[in-house]
């Protein structure tokens, strides 16, 4: 990790820069594709399957048969987990089930809101460097209880043509079986715009690599709503210099393999334990398979000595992370300071990856400092919400005159007599 003592205010804008490639050529290279599936559909995507995933598709939608096959084999110890973590992910997210509103806000003037769910939703799930199939759980479970009528998933194909089994495995779980296999900016295309196998969506969830979020901030332009701009996985570990410096390195190193355009901070108020830290993180790097990942990412990731605390709050709040973990004495009540985050775990005992698998709070969660204005996938995120107005007679004439006032000041005649017309008709009754 890169290591900054002390460092300026002026210096924190540079070191909260996330990892990004050629912005440029990426963008190009999205807009062709989405242009690509739009006009060529089906073709298009076989096409890029070979391209790019170097696999030749016939048949772009998972097959019953192959459904089966998947849960023959997965192990039951693995079925049972992602049983847990269904529970508590639907434990969570019954609680956020929302209440009808109603009020009368003048005599004969009621005014409501109810939540309606979006018929046709789309969840991208990540399966190149390591299959998410924990992203399933978390998107089409709540889709599931927030009443969404058909759920499109689009995960890419592993070399031989497959979907990997589990991804199968945790969609069966949530009763989806549209899967189709399809990755990176052509899946996101395809649920934007449909083509003759896939089905067009209303709204695309799931993270991705930066083709995937370009794809997705740029479909929203063509009226396909989104979940947010999830992109490459990042975490910002707090520490004081009571904190255990292997719990910090391995939470740090558990999102550093993700890949290598993921980012990991380390906030600390004291030298030493950054040397602890790194130390740490060098016999635990030699444990981890997915080390060339780690590596990459720590290349962009960095470590920050501030000992003040208002400046370390400032400091995490202008970076608003995606994950933050709270390894202080006062963690609980530090938590309360924090103003910009995705998803916040508060003490040494509460790792991140629990909270990526079944704790039961959601995975998809703003990354690239959008956790300053966006939050992260909850119920709310699945459905889209109505508000009904229902005037009586007496309700008009109470409200009638103010409406007669703001109209005619507006200059919009037509709104104003929408109300006179009827209130002259009241008046001659």
């Amino acid at each position: 990790m890169n290591i900054f003592i002390e460092p300026s205010k002026d210096q924190w804008l540079e070191i909260c820069k996330r990892p990004s490639g050629d912005n440029r050529s990426q963008s190009e290279l999205v807009q062709t594709i989405l242009s690509h599936v739009q006009s060529a559909g089906d073709q298009a995507l076989r096409e890029y399957a070979l391209n790019f995933d170097q696999v030749v598709l016939e048949n772009l939608r998972v097959s019953q048969d192959e459904f089966e096959s998947a849960w023959g084999y997965i192990d039951t110890r693995l079925k049972k987990a992602m049983h847990i973590a269904k529970a508590n992910i639907e434990a969570f997210h019954s609680a956020q089930i929302p209440a009808e509103i109603k009020v009368e806000t003048m005599p004969g003037v009621e005014c409501w809101q109810k939540a309606k769910p979006i018929e046709r939703i789309g969840i991208y799930i990540p399966g190149g460097t390591a299959p998410l199939f924990s992203t399933v759980l978390m998107l089409a479970a709540p889709a599931k209880m927030a009443g969404c009528k058909e759920i499109v998933i689009c995960t890419p194909p592993q070399k031989d043509g497959s979907i990997h089994p589990a991804i199968l495995c945790a969609a069966m779980m949530c009763d989806t079986k549209q899967v189709y296999k399809i990755g990176g900016a052509q899946a996101i295309a395809a649920m934007a715009f449909g083509t003759e196998s896939v089905p067009q969506v209303s709204k695309i969830f799931g993270p991705g690599n930066s083709f995937v979020t370009l794809a997705k901030m740029k479909v929203q332009q063509h009226g396909t709503a989104i979940d947010m701009p999830a992109g490459p996985s990042e975490v910002l570990v707090w520490a004081d210099q009571w904190a255990d410096p292997d719990f910090i390195a391995i939470d740090l190193l558990s999102q550093a393999e993700h890949g290598a355009d993921s980012q990991v901070i380390l906030v600390a108020n004291d030298k030493s334990l950054l040397e602890k830290v790194n130390a740490s993180m060098e016999n635990l790097l030699k444990r981890l398979p997915r080390m060339e990942y780690a590596v990459k990412s720590l290349s962009h990731s960095g470590g920050i000595v501030l000992a003040s605390e208002p400046d370390q709050i400032d400091f995490i709040n202008q970076y608003a992370p995606e994950h933050l973990i709270i390894h202080c004495v006062d963690a609980d009540r530090l938590a309360e300071t924090i103003q910009n985050a995705g998803s916040i775990f508060i003490g040494s005992f509460s790792p991140e990856s629990v909270g990526d698998y079944a704790s039961g709070t959601n995975h998809t969660l703003p990354t690239s400092a959008f956790a300053k204005s966006y939050s992260g996938v909850n119920l709310d995120s699945f459905m889209k919400k109505i508000t009904y107005q229902k005037l009586s007679k007496e309700g008009l004439q109470n409200i009638g005159g103010y409406v007669e006032t703001m109209a005619e000041a507006e200059q919009l005649e037509a709104h104003k007599l929408a109300v006179t017309i009827r209130l002259n008709k009241l008046n001659s009754i």
